[in-house]
């Protein structure tokens, strides 16, 4: 019981430095903003524009890339093929990469220059410089979070569910839409509030791709350097606060959602 005791205080200790390590820049941002500078930042429409700009480029990313990303994940999941593990290997690429090394080889794939770019081009309009290209340049660093999660989720559905669900005469889509993604939607909602914030918080990948228009994270860089800290402290405190309000918003909703699904499997019960 002792030897117990004595652990459980060692590992109290070490987890309440880590928690402080975390916890103790943060409170001292939100301490040393002053309540005049906070609310004229509040008021700052050229914020207002940064931070809306950095929510839906980030939540719309997500979502169109979570169309195929569910679907992939459920194939790393479930096959087997050759060169598996080299796929995930790629697939956590971007996770590795420096930021601006992201960029840069986005940028010469997105340019008027690249392959992409010249579809644009053809359209009408330039990647660079534009909310398409922010899009692009977040999803690239955070859809590795989706994959993973959703890939994991769908591992963790207990394969004889879809397989008794097939030997009935369900088909392959039937059984995705009706077992598989129900079961594996908490993970799958996980990956999803991660590429979310991941993105909405990237910097150095959109930087090379988009200055202008600004994202909240390029506009905090910018004011920091421009004007020194006591002028991006108030952003990065408003950013942090609209970030957190969403982010709950999106766990509230996948919480619903999972307690929805507990109610209709006791129904059927």
């Amino acid at each position: 019981m002792r030897r117990n005791s004595i652990f459980t205080w060692i590992v109290m200790i070490l987890s309440s430095l880590v928690l402080l390590f975390i916890i103790a820049p943060l409170a001292g941002m939100f301490i040393h903003t002053g309540a005049t500078q906070f609310i004229e930042t509040v008021k700052d429409k050229e914020v207002h524009q940064s931070v809306w700009l950095t929510l839906w480029v980030s939540f719309t990313a997500t979502f169109i890339f979570s169309v195929g990303a569910i679907p992939f994940a459920w194939l790393l999941a479930r096959k087997k093929f050759p060169a598996k593990n080299f796929v995930q290997g790629i697939i956590d690429l971007p996770i590795v990469l420096p930021h601006t090394a992201a960029g840069i080889a986005l940028l010469g794939f997105i340019s008027r220059d690249g392959f992409l770019g010249k579809l644009a081009s053809f359209a009408g309009f330039d990647l660079v410089n534009h909310p398409s290209g922010i899009a692009l340049a977040m999803a690239f660093v955070s859809l590795p979070f989706l994959i993973n999660a959703a890939r994991d989720g769908f591992a963790a559905v207990p394969e004889r569910l879809e397989k008794a669900a097939l030997n009935l005469g369900a088909g392959y889509t039937k059984v995705f839409f009706t077992i598989s993604l129900p079961l594996a939607w908490r993970s799958i909602t996980t990956g999803f509030v991660m590429m979310f914030a991941r993105g909405m918080s990237e910097f150095g990948a959109v930087v090379i791709i988009a200055y202008h228009p600004m994202i909240a994270p390029v506009l905090i860089y910018e004011r920091f350097s421009s004007y020194g800290l006591n002028y991006a402290r108030p952003a990065s405190v408003f950013f942090i606060l609209v970030a957190l309000l969403f982010l709950i918003a999106l766990r509230l909703l996948s919480f619903k959602r999972k307690v929805k699904y507990i109610n209709n499997d006791a129904e059927t019960y």
